[in-house]
C-alpha cells in the first residue's frame, strides 16, 4: 500500500515503547478510503499493529491537492502523485442548430463520490462545480500495550456550486462508523472544521453558513451522518482589476479528543485533504454584474484545469477539427509548418493551454496560422471560401501561432495548421467559445485546460 499517512507527527511509539505503560491508549492513523484495514483479530497477532503503524508512517502524505490544480493554490501545497478520477464527457452528437459544449456537472450524490473515488482515487473531479475527497480513520485501542479494540469512520465531503453562484456547498459525510472489542467510541469527541489557510490576495472575507457539527462524539456523528457549510467570498475583494479574483485553498480538518483518561498517541489533528476554490467576476464571463445586484455579480468555480473534448467519431460537425488535432497530437512530424522536435501543449495537465481575450494576440495567432496555411497549400487553400485554416493550439490561446513573436523562449512554429471544410471550423471554434464560457475559463496563467479527442 502506497497511500496512506498516519495522523502521528513523530514516529509512532514501537511495541516496546507501548508494552512499558499501562495506561489505556488510543492510536489514531488516516488512510486512504478503501484501505484495507485490519480486524481486531489481526490488530492482536504477531506484530499486527506494528504492521499498521508501518504502513502509516511510510505512506504518501493525505494532505494534498488534486493534481489538476492550477493557479497559485498550485503551489501551496503538494500536488497528488496520481491523477484525479473524472466524467468522461462525450462531445454533443447529431445536427444541431449551433453546436455547444455540454452543460457541466452542477451536483453530485454521496454514492456517486463513493463510486467515483472508489479504492485508488484521492479525488473525484466531476467537473470544475463538482468536486470531492475524503480518508478513512482508523483507531487502535491498547491497554498494556496490547490492542483491545478497534473503531474507524470515513469522512468524504463533495463541493458543489450552482450557476452563476459564489457560494460553494461543501457537503460532509461521515459513514461506515463501526467498533469492535473494548473501544471507548461513546466518549471520543471528533471536531470537524473547514478551515481556509491561505488566500490570493490575503485578507479576504468569507461568508459561511450551513450546519456543522461543531464537536460531537463518535456515537453522535453516527447518528447523525451529514452536515454542510457554505461558502461566500464577495465581490470587490479580489485582484486584477474588474476580473475581481480571488483563489483559496480550503481544507477539512478532523480533531479528535480521547476519552478522559486515555491517551492519544500522535497529533490530536486530522487535515484531510484540500480543494482549490476560485471565484471571479470577469466581463466576458457570465454574471459580471449579477443581474443588476452588485452582491452577486460573478462566480465560483474550482481552479482546476478543464478538459475540452472534441469528437472525430463519423456524423460530429467538429470532427475534421478533431481528426487535425489528433494527428498534432501523435503524429506531429506530419503536421505544417514543418519543425523536428514538435509537441503541441494541452495534451496534459502539466502543460495545460491558456485563453486569451487580448485581441490583438488573438489576430496575430491567427495572421501567423494563414500565412502557414498560404506557404504549404498556396494562395487558394480556401478553394472558393470553402475552406478555411484550423490552427492548433487554437488563436484564443497563449501557445497560438504567433507565441514566439510574444515569447523568444516559446518554440517557433510549435503549432499545426490545416484547411478544413468551413463548416468544421466553425462547428469546432462554436464548441471552444461555449466550453470557455460554461466552464468560467479566465484569461491568463492562472486558468488552463487541456483538449481529449474521442473516436
Amino acid at each position: 500500500m502506497t497511500t496512506a499517512v498516519a495522523l502521528l507527527s513523530a514516529a509512532a511509539p514501537s511495541m516496546a515503547q507501548a508494552d512499558t505503560s499501562a495506561d489505556p491508549e488510543v492510536e489514531s492513523y488516516v488512510l486512504p478510503l478503501g484501505s484495507a484495514t485490519p480486524s481486531l483479530e489481526e490488530l492482536q497477532s504477531e506484530r499486527g499493529i506494528d504492521r499498521l503503524r508501518d504502513v502509516a508512517q511510510n505512506a504518501e502524505p493525505v494532505a494534498q491537492l488534486p493534481q489538476e490544480t492550477t493557479g497559485p493554490a498550485a503551489s501551496y501545497a503538494p500536488l497528488a502523485r496520481q491523477a484525479s478520477q473524472s466524467t468522461p464527457v462525450d462531445s454533443p452528437s447529431g445536427p444541431t442548430p449551433m453546436i455547444a459544449a455540454p452543460e457541466p456537472a452542477r451536483a453530485m450524490t454521496f454514492d456517486e463520490c463513493k463510486k467515483g473515488l472508489g479504492t485508488t482515487k484521492k479525488f473525484y473531479l466531476k467537473s470544475r462545480f463538482a468536486v470531492c475527497s475524503g480518508a478513512s480513520f482508523v483507531q487502535t485501542w491498547i491497554i498494556n500495550g496490547r490492542p483491545t479494540g478497534a473503531s474507524k469512520f470515513d469522512v468524504r465531503v463533495v463541493g458543489t456550486i450552482a450557476k452563476n453562484s459564489r457560494t460553494i456547498n461543501f457537503q460532509y459525510y461521515f459513514t461506515d462508523m463501526t467498533a469492535t472489542g473494548t473501544a471507548q467510541v461513546a466518549a471520543l469527541k471528533i471536531g470537524t472544521k473547514g478551515k481556509i489557510p491561505q488566500s490570493w490576495p490575503s485578507g479576504v472575507n468569507y461568508s459561511r453558513g450551513g450546519t456543522m457539527p461543531g464537536t460531537k462524539t463518535f456515537t453522535e456523528l453516527k447518528a447523525l451522518r451529514t452536515f454542510s457549510e457554505t461558502v461566500n467570498a464577495k465581490p470587490g475583494q479580489g485582484s486584477g482589476g474588474a476580473t475581481d479574483l480571488v483563489f483559496a485553498v480550503y481544507e477539512p480538518s478532523i480533531t479528535i479528543t480521547p476519552p478522559p483518561g486515555v491517551r492519544l498517541n500522535g497529533n490530536l489533528q486530522g487535515d484531510l485533504f484540500m480543494l482549490a476554490p476560485r471565484w471571479d467576476a470577469a466581463k466576458y464571463l457570465a454574471n459580471s454584474t449579477g443581474g443588476g445586484n452588485p452582491e452577486k455579480k460573478g462566480a465560483a468555480t474550482f481552479s482546476y484545469v478543464g478538459t475540452l473534448t472534441y469528437s472525430a467519431k463519423a456524423g460530429a460537425e467538429e470532427r475534421a477539427v478533431a481528426q487535425h488535432i489528433k494527428t498534432a497530437f501523435t503524429k506531429p512530424e506530419d503536421t505544417k509548418p514543418y519543425m523536428s522536435a514538435k509537441k503541441v501543449p494541452g495534451q496534459t495537465v502539466k502543460d495545460p493551454l491558456h485563453r486569451t481575450v487580448n485581441k490583438t494576440r488573438r489576430d496575430d495567432n491567427r495572421k501567423a496560422s494563414v500565412k502557414q496555411c498560404k506557404r504549404y497549400w498556396g494562395a487558394n487553400y480556401t478553394q472558393g471560401a470553402t475552406r478555411e485554416c484550423d490552427e492548433y493550439p487554437f488563436a484564443t490561446t497563449y501557445e497560438g501561432g504567433a507565441e514566439h513573436d510574444y515569447d523568444a523562449d516559446a518554440k517557433k512554429f510549435n503549432f499545426s495548421v490545416k484547411p478544413i471544410a468551413k463548416a468544421d471550423n466553425g462547428a469546432g471554434g462554436n464548441l471552444l467559445l461555449s466550453f470557455y464560457a460554461k466552464n468560467r475559463i479566465i484569461d491568463g496563467m492562472d486558468d488552463g485546460f487541456i483538449v481529449k479527442i474521442v473516436s
